[in-house]
């Protein structure tokens, strides 16, 4: 019934940009909590940005300004500009979205990000 579709991965030089989109098959408001989270080889899956449905919005401390994320609310999208992208932002960059009532998690298939030179 959820569905979560990111787009906007590839592959960019360091200090490039990319900006990702998750497409939900719900509204927004629909989800207590939408965020992105990001899994490289070898390492555990970490929380990037999330964005909460009052507007409310917390950033990993590894952000560091160089990271946004945004919504639209007519086209039931979030959004993560990123900026200044280091090799170290390389991952597969995941979609979540949570309720509250009923309990839930969903996530989107991911979406590969490579910084490379």
């Amino acid at each position: 019934q959820v569905q979560l579709v990111e787009s906007g991965g590839g592959l960019v030089q360091p200090g490039g940009s990319l900006r990702l989109s998750c497409d939900a098959s719900r509204s927004i408001f629909f989800f207590n909590r939408m965020g992105w989270y990001r899994q490289a080889p070898g390492k555990e899956r970490e929380l990037v940005a999330a964005i909460f449905s009052g507007g409310s919005i917390n950033y990993a401390d590894f952000v560091k300004g160089r990271f946004t994320i945004s919504r639209d609310i007519a086209k039931n999208t979030v959004y993560l500009q990123m900026s200044s992208l280091r090799p170290e932002d390389t991952a597969v960059y995941y979609c979540n979205a949570q309720t509250t009532s009923p309990v839930g998690a969903y996530w989107g298939q991911g979406t590969q990000v490579t910084v490379s030179a």
